[in-house]
């Protein structure tokens, strides 16, 4: 069976199509800087690669030219040769905990979510309603980035607010990047040889997330009621005072302009003006302070969430780095396991110079570190396999 997985995130959109009978990839592409000029998609089939190079103005447009490129080249004939469609969704609330079949009042579900994940879900709508329209009579399934953190125990995704805005409003820790953190937890487990071990798993990106993983369940994560909050982000603040934000209101910032300050003005891009991470490093290396305080409290803010979780977990046994940032950047990773050794963490600086996937740390490391380049798309396929099949 042929399975299209559309990844369509707040920037970028990625797509895959998988034979889930040898979980092969097939083809992938990518658009990326979706709304600059140099907006750009790269299919790739096997060996061959077709480029094509255009302005992309929204994700729609985006999708759109996705799909006619893989039917053009000969990718896919048409949609019917494809056994479902798989979607990545940011925020299921409390009503989604597993993959779901997507029909109108999913459509209305997720619609009606937007306020909690506004950078992502109208995306992610987007490509739902683009393949609904392109493949009316194929099974699309939504894939919920919130499902892997419902085993979060009831202490921890509570805030300390009127327990009615819980019942009545839904206030409550969520968490996201499910699908990333379930992935490579099954991999660390691999890694490892340890069935089920406790994990610290970074999932360091435009967007970041950490999560504490408990006999291969999630007890904690840094995300809460929307991605905004836990670790400093490309554009997004995470953690604050709350004062903060009547704070700005009694000042004369209107409170629209204040979501956006906080989601798409604060983080990374807030300190210094940009949130490309590879940008950053050139700057700061040119001797910009900026730069350089904002890959500092970047830093910092995940240190400070491992040492808490390596509390609430009693007994660690790997951190996992993942992510765009988490896979490539290995002063990151140094700047994060620097005097780690309270941890357990013997730390090898030369392995991580070079590593693309596996180990970072001494043969006598007892708290092991792993770069494991995450698959959420595999992750969503496997999901859609399953909610065809149940």
């Amino acid at each position: 069976m042929k399975v299209l997985v559309l990844n369509s995130g707040s920037s970028s959109i990625k797509f895959q199509i998988f034979d889930m009978t040898k979980h092969i990839v097939l083809v992938h592409g990518l658009i990326d800087q979706i709304g600059e000029e140099d907006g750009h998609v790269v299919v790739e089939f096997n060996d061959k690669k077709i480029s094509k190079e255009q302005e992309i103005q929204d994700h729609h447009s985006g999708l759109e030219l996705a799909i006619d490129l893989m039917i053009e080249n000969r990718i896919i004939s048409s949609f019917e040769e494809l056994g479902g469609v798989g979607h990545r969704v940011v925020h299921g609330g409390e009503k989604f905990d597993n993959p779901t079949l997507v029909d109108d009042s999913v459509l209305k579900d997720i619609e009606d979510l937007i306020p909690l994940a506004p950078l992502h879900n109208p995306a992610n709508l987007d490509g739902i309603k683009v393949s609904l329209e392109k493949a009316p009579n194929i099974p699309n399934v939504a894939v919920f980035d919130t499902a892997f953190h419902q085993t979060i125990p009831q202490e921890a995704y509570l805030y300390a607010l009127p327990y009615e805005l819980y019942e009545k409003k839904g206030v409550r820790r969520y968490g996201f990047h499910g699908t990333s953190h379930k992935f490579v937890a099954k991999k660390a487990e691999t890694l490892l040889g340890k069935h089920e071990p406790n994990l610290i798993t970074l999932h360091l990106g435009n967007g970041a997330s950490a999560c504490a993983i408990k006999g291969g369940k999630s007890v904690d994560t840094s995300m809460g009621f929307t991605p905004l909050e836990g670790l400093i982000m490309g554009t997004r603040s995470g953690d604050l005072d709350p004062a903060i934000i009547p704070f700005l209101e009694k000042s004369g910032v209107p409170s629209g302009d204040i979501d956006t300050i906080l989601n798409k003005k604060s983080g990374l891009k807030g300190i210094c003006g940009l949130n490309d991470m590879r940008e950053i490093f050139a700057k700061a290396e040119e001797g910009d302070e900026k730069a350089t305080l904002a890959i500092d409290m970047f830093c910092y803010r995940i240190r400070k969430y491992i040492g808490s979780y390596a509390v609430l977990l009693g007994k660690v046994d790997g951190v996992i780095f993942t992510g765009g940032i988490g896979e490539h950047a290995h002063q990151i990773r140094e700047k994060i396991c620097f005097d780690l050794e309270c941890m357990g963490i013997d730390f090898d600086h030369d392995k991580n110079l070079t590593a693309k996937i596996g180990e970072i740390t001494k043969e006598t490391s007892k708290t092991k570190v792993f770069v494991i380049p995450t698959n959420e798309e595999l992750e969503i396929a496997m999901g859609v396999i399953e909610t065809v099949n149940s």
